[in-house]
């Protein structure tokens, strides 16, 4: 495999970066792990704040509509923009606001995406969630979000749903970098890689360069524990109770394994030669949900090469200021991952059951947030029409 850290440190320089102001985002990126930042706002751009992450060791940004619908919902960082959308419609005025963050975004992190060959220096931006059963509009809204922003360190997000799998290959195939979202279980994550090896092989057919195409696909962790230690402490056994907190990570162990697998393919191998470069994994969801785990825990227990671990801010500044590495903490845990799992369905909890709900619940969660952003901005409009 390739890519397995950024092919040169952005940070390596006289100011930023140096072992006087090395720290444990430093640290992960020499393991192979580029740390991201899950969480985007206009005020953080405008302000400096996310120039100043990037110079602190972060490599790029994941944002989702979440994200989005809080930003816009504090303050009053859009309004001038917003006066000057009165009269488009709520999707017209969501597309440019949003847009317009992620393109600026995607300039402060320019440098990174330089110094890194296009490896990291990413800004991702979602398309609509309630296309996530639509894989035609996915693709048609995923390239009109690549030719909006027009920035070769975009990634666009796609949910990986049933009908997201052939909207990933086919929006690869037209040349562009796609994030994989919503990934919970192994399964799907194959049937992701797949796609991703798919989409790469029509990108070739069609005479894209290879090289200019990249990928992650985001592997959801503190949600799976989330969901399962509740089930196991309804069953509340002995034996139950004394596997919460060990299911994420199990299931993130077992995806890097299937990565492996399918990263040294000949398959693969017959891509990588003409210039193609991995999908790494990305940790996702990597906020700790229950107080009683080390709040650094999805961060320094999922070390290995080639992957990302996109955080919340409190997460980032909880592994600068007491985040412990000890190397490598993926490979060479597969039969004790697996062994989790089987542990888990015999004292009753149905992993297939689990993940198959999460992935449900995930696109609800996505489709509220956005029916809500929408909402704002329709306030917002509306008080503009009435000003003008």
């Amino acid at each position: 495999m390739n890519d397995a850290k950024p092919t040169a440190d952005p940070h390596d320089d006289d100011t930023a970066g140096s072992e006087a102001t090395r720290t444990t985002l430093h640290e992960l990126a020499d393991a192979g792990v580029s740390v991201w930042l899950d969480d985007l706002n206009r005020p953080m751009i405008a302000d400096g704040d996310l120039q100043e992450y990037v110079e602190r060791g972060v490599l790029g940004v994941t944002t989702n509509p979440t994200i989005f619908a809080t930003a816009l919902s504090e303050g009053d960082a859009y309004s001038a923009q917003v006066a000057t959308l009165a009269g488009s419609t709520v999707d017209e005025a969501v597309f440019a606001l949003t847009t317009e963050d992620v393109r600026n975004a995607c300039d402060v992190l320019a440098p990174v995406h330089a110094a890194t060959d296009g490896l990291d220096g990413r800004v991702s931006i979602e398309v609509d969630p309630r296309l996530a059963k639509d894989t035609r509009g996915t693709v048609e809204m995923a390239k009109r979000l690549w030719a909006e922003i027009d920035r070769p360190n975009l990634l666009v997000k796609i949910p990986a749903t049933v009908e997201g799998l052939p909207a990933i290959a086919q929006t690869l195939a037209e040349g562009i970098s796609v994030n994989v979202t919503l990934i919970f279980g192994l399964d799907r994550y194959r049937g992701v890689m797949n796609a991703y090896l798919t989409g790469l092989e029509q990108a070739r057919e069609h005479g894209k360069d290879l090289s200019t195409i990249h990928s992650v696909a985001s592997f959801f962790v503190s949600r799976v524990d989330a969901e399962i230690d509740g089930r196991l402490e309804e069953i509340g056994s002995e034996e139950a109770l004394a596997l919460r907190g060990r299911a994420g990570l199990a299931n993130a162990r077992l995806a890097y394994q299937a990565f492996e697998e399918v990263f040294s393919t000949p398959r693969w191998q017959n891509l990588a030669d003409d210039g193609a470069h991995v999908q790494r994994p990305l940790w996702a969801s990597t906020g700790v949900k229950n107080p009683d785990y080390p709040d650094t825990l999805y961060v320094t227990e999922l070390v290995a090469a080639s992957t990302v671990n996109t955080m919340p801010s409190k997460t980032l500044e909880a592994t600068v200021d007491h985040g412990e590495l000890t190397g490598d903490t993926i490979t060479g845990r597969y039969a004790e991952a697996q062994q989790v799992l089987d542990d888990l369905e015999r004292v009753g909890v149905s992993y297939a059951e689990v993940v198959e709900l999460l992935e449900t619940e995930g696109v609800d969660k996505f489709e509220k947030s956005w029916a809500e952003l929408l909402e704002s901005v329709q306030t917002e409009l509306d008080k503009a029409v009435a000003d003008a």
